[in-house]
């Protein structure tokens, strides 16, 4: 599967970054390319890397985006993960990253707010 890359404005001037598909060693490139393209422009209030769409990440996926937020950081912008599937949520917990991008909680696709009785 190939990996495709939405950005978008958020209010606040801060950047979306949205991936979809499998970040692994063909395709890790292209975030670190997406985040330092958003930096080459201006910087934003802050970029939110959306990984709600996606499917897959490896090794070379997660250092491309721990690269990213070092380069945001260098910048004086914070990158945080917004939406993490709950296969990226999974690798970032288990590699100990889960904090350093804002510590997000999974994003789950059939999930409806639950109502409690009386409430």
């Amino acid at each position: 599967m190939s990996l495709s890359i939405v950005q978008s404005v958020l209010p606040g001037g801060v950047i979306q970054i949205a991936p979809r598909g499998e970040i692994d060693v063909d395709t890790a490139y292209e975030v670190r390319e997406a985040i330092a393209e958003v930096l080459a422009k201006g910087r934003p209030s802050r970029i939110e890397l959306n990984m709600r769409l996606v499917t897959f990440i490896d090794s070379v996926g997660i250092s491309a985006m721990v690269a990213g937020f070092q380069t945001a950081e260098v910048s004086g912008v914070k990158l945080v993960v917004t939406e993490p599937s709950r296969f990226v949520h999974r690798q970032l917990w288990v590699t100990g990253l889960l904090g350093l991008f804002g510590a997000p909680e999974p994003y789950f696709a059939d999930s409806t707010p639950q109502v409690l009785p009386g409430a």
